[in-house]
């Protein structure tokens, strides 16, 4: 569904660059539900916007269900827009009508694109669980409920691709629950791509696989060991205070040229804190890292 290349974005002012992307590599398979971590200025947002259609990179290559997003104009831009890529942020206010209904709010795209709309919107608002709200305005909503109409937006022209960007962030931990919840359910039923950006870790226990991004390059993956029902079969089986396992493996991401970023708390130990040279070395088929002035 999305291949990334090299990527790199530059931002331009009339006296500063400032760097974005610096060489991103990612894949995301068709019906893969996945998250994008990292911290603030790590470049998360600035790849979501891309594969949104709302920025362009500065280099490198971007596919997006087989289209070449660098090579469109502004009209495919806007079509590619409206019918395969929809988008949930985190500020409902870019979400949402305040002075409309949850069902007219969901209205509105489809109507845009000419169809008949009424039929769908209460399909969508059923589906994320809003059945009994079609009359409720945002002011009589709460905010879980409010991004539960969202997503429904996001989804109202049948998009291949779902993108969220910290859509959990101004809700509580129970509430979050369910909207991460929602989205997994979605994934499952409609087999739609979601790709959720966070800088929340803890939002790995809800997704397959985790793409940690660092100054602006892919830096980990983490990739879960069984699947979130199976994992929740199996803690209702057994204690839940016994025998826990983390849920993912990570493993780190060797680039195209073999550079690999290491993570920063294996480089506190004694010995790379004061160089940063290594040596390297290969034993049975494994590589060594040992500190400068320690000899194998």
């Amino acid at each position: 569904m999305i291949r990334c290349e090299e990527l790199v974005k530059i931002y331009k002012t009339a006296d500063l660059e400032v760097v974005a992307l610096q060489g991103l590599d990612m894949q995301v398979n068709d019906g893969e539900l996945m998250a994008i971590i990292g911290n603030s200025g790590s470049g998360k947002s600035t790849l979501l916007n891309m594969l949104g259609g709302l920025d362009k990179p500065s280099a490198g290559k971007l596919f997006v269900d087989g289209k070449d997003l660098l090579s469109f104009g502004e009209k495919e831009l806007v079509n590619y827009k409206r019918e395969t890529v929809g988008f949930v942020w985190q500020n409902n206010a870019r979400n949402l009508i305040p002075y409309l209904t949850a069902l007219e709010n969901v209205e509105l795209p489809v109507l845009l694109k000419g169809r008949r709309c009424r039929a769908r919107a209460i399909e969508l608002l059923e589906a994320v669980g809003l059945g009994h709200r079609f009359k409720n305005k945002l002011s009589e909503l709460s905010g879980g409920e409010q991004q539960r109409v969202a997503i429904a937006i996001a989804l109202a022209n049948e998009p291949r691709l779902l993108l969220a960007d910290e859509p959990t962030g101004s809700l509580d931990t129970k509430t979050s629950d369910q909207v991460l919840d929602l989205f997994r359910t979605l994934n499952q039923t409609m087999g739609i791509t979601i790709v959720i950006v966070t800088h929340d870790p803890l939002l790995a226990r809800k997704v397959d696989r985790v793409v940690q991004i660092r100054d602006g390059k892919t830096s980990a993956e983490m990739i879960r060991r069984e699947s979130y029902a199976d994992e929740l079969a199996r803690l209702d089986a057994e204690d839940a205070m016994s025998g826990q396992q983390e849920s993912h493996i990570e493993y780190a991401v060797l680039d195209k040229a073999g550079r690999l970023q290491i993570p920063a708390g294996y480089l506190d130990a004694d010995g790379f804190k004061d160089s940063n040279k290594v040596r390297v070395e290969m034993e049975e088929g494994r590589i060594i890292l040992y500190p400068q002035e320690m000899m194998p």
